[in-house]
């Protein structure tokens, strides 16, 4: 590298099209789904309350377009969850972490090891009776959490990050 000239030339950087993206665990969708519907009956659970505290004629006489209407969002909504899902995945390279995710806005973030301060895994009590995990990724800077990966197995989030704790501390 030439330091008298700090540029970086494009050529030398790895190329992201050439990483293979591994998805996260199917399992996690049971996670996502369990999550869905359990917002979903909150949701219509609440709609249809509204029906005994409001008692407007012309609410009282659309009551059922209104009902079905939330159930039709709901049920797009779920659909687009699982397309999504689809999406996620993950690669560890020598010098980066990629992330892809999103269906209507895909999206993929790189993170290169040597912006990484600190790694956690984590997991809720769900995420723990189905053996998934999160990966946090944290980088230099006031952003807080710059990555996270969710639904992973345990046991791959610990040993991704124990590779790249190694790596960050130079024990790699």
């Amino acid at each position: 590298m030439n330091f008298a000239n700090p540029q970086i030339q494009t050529e030398d950087l790895p190329n992201i099209k050439e990483a293979v993206l591994k998805p996260i665990s199917k399992t996690y969708l049971k996670i996502i789904t369990l999550n869905k519907l359990a917002f979903y009956s909150l949701i219509l659970s609440a709609v249809f309350g509204l029906k005994f505290f409001i008692k407007k004629d012309d609410f009282q006489n659309n009551f059922w377009l209104v009902f079905i209407g939330v159930i039709l969002i709901c049920i797009i909504n779920f659909i687009i969850s699982i397309l999504a899902f689809q999406k996620r995945k993950y690669a560890i390279r020598a010098h980066d972490v990629i992330y892809a995710k999103g269906l209507i806005v895909h999206s993929m973030i790189t993170v290169p090891i040597s912006r990484i301060q600190h790694v956690e895994e984590s997991r809720s009590w769900l995420a723990r009776s189905f053996g998934l995990a999160t990966l946090k990724i944290f980088t230099a800077g006031e952003s807080g959490s710059d990555l996270i990966i969710n639904g992973l197995p345990h046991l791959e989030a610990i040993q991704i990050k124990d590779i790249i704790s190694a790596k960050v501390n130079g024990k790699d």
